[in-house]
């Protein structure tokens, strides 16, 4: 089973990539943020005619997230529990059959930017992967297989940035930002890329600023995160970075893996 994260940064505006991305790459589970697009509005005919079924909680304007999936969806939820007060469209779980008569459970997440530092953006960002803690607590007391995909906006490590001196004064790289995606990881979960390499030089976004992309200046933010159930049949993972050389490209690019 192939899984998919990728930020599309607005589904209307890189539709024509991402449906020439899904015909080539053939992921059977894509999760999706920043698709910037309501419900309604969710562009579902060219991906549907590809054979994905589509789940969506977005929002107009900014966020926004969704599951596109070969397998059917089932258990669809929105919403990161534990603020019933938050109306950020920034998670979306669902189930679905994998080849062994079993499940595997899915997250689309995007978590909060959290700059400027010292405003209520960084607090709701610390809060935010608080309540995540929290769902990864009781989803692993569940011992099954479960993939939390998206775009963390955390900069894990020093190596994951071309100049990690230029991002000291930015929440993606901030102290408690870094530690509270350690305490994840510290509850069991595993990073998929850092277990196939410890390499530098490996980005999942580029900004469209100062010719980022010509120059290779990046930064690793997208991951994907697997349970100890998960992580057991890890088979591989890739990042398709060529998708960033596209016309009209996302400031991201998709990671994936490969469960057996």
């Amino acid at each position: 089973m192939k899984i998919a994260t990728w930020n599309i940064n607005g589904v209307k505006a890189r539709l024509d990539g991402l449906v020439t991305w899904l015909g080539e790459a053939s992921p059977d589970v894509v999760c999706l943020q920043e698709i910037k697009s309501i419900d309604e509005a969710f562009p579902r005919e060219p991906i549907e005619a590809l054979g994905y079924n589509v789940a969506t909680h977005g929002q107009k304007g900014f966020n926004g997230v969704a599951i596109l999936s070969k397998r059917p969806l089932e258990d669809v939820t929105p919403r990161l529990s534990g603020d019933e007060d938050d109306v950020q469209a920034r998670f979306l779980e669902a189930i679905v059959p994998d080849d062994h008569d079993g499940i595997v459970r899915v997250v689309s997440a995007y978590m909060p930017n959290g700059n400027p530092i010292g405003t209520e953006k960084f607090s709701y960002k610390l809060a935010w992967m608080e309540r995540l803690e929290a769902w990864v607590d009781d989803r692993l007391a569940l011992e099954e297989p479960f993939v939390l995909a998206g775009d963390f906006n955390i900069i894990p490590e020093s190596i994951d940035a071309r100049y990690p001196q230029r991002w000291t004064e930015d929440a993606l790289f901030q102290p408690e930002s870094r530690n509270a995606y350690r305490k994840l990881t510290a509850r069991g979960l595993t990073e998929a890329l850092r277990t196939v390499t410890d390499a530098g030089d490996i980005y999942t976004f580029w900004d469209y600023q100062a010719g980022a992309w010509q120059k290779n200046n990046g930064i690793r933010i997208d991951h994907l995160l697997l349970s100890p159930e998960a992580a057991d049949r890890l088979a591989a993972v890739g990042i398709d970075k060529h998708v960033r050389a596209w016309e009209k490209p996302s400031d991201h690019v998709p990671v994936w893996i490969a469960l057996s």
